[in-house]
């Protein structure tokens, strides 16, 4: 007989999460870049606005997840 599956792995989960944000910013950037190069019909400011959330999503979202993961309750 089978066995049945362990237990899920909460670090491979937080993993995941992680990748996701890392993701979802990198394709906010690119949709602002979209908005400010005049492909979609926005103002350029939403550009810019779009662009910085999906840096900071990126860049530093990753991080402050890990860090609360980290933190024992």
């Amino acid at each position: 007989m089978s066995e049945p599956d362990p237990a899920p792995d909460p670090a491979k989960a937080r993993w995941m999460a992680i990748q996701a944000v890392r993701w979802t910013g990198l394709g906010l950037f690119i949709l602002g870049l979209l908005i400010y190069a005049g492909k979609l019909d926005l103002p350029v400011e939403a550009g810019w606005v779009v662009m910085a959330v999906g840096l900071l999503d990126a860049l530093f979202m990753p991080s402050v997840l890990a860090r609360i993961w980290k933190t024992p309750l």
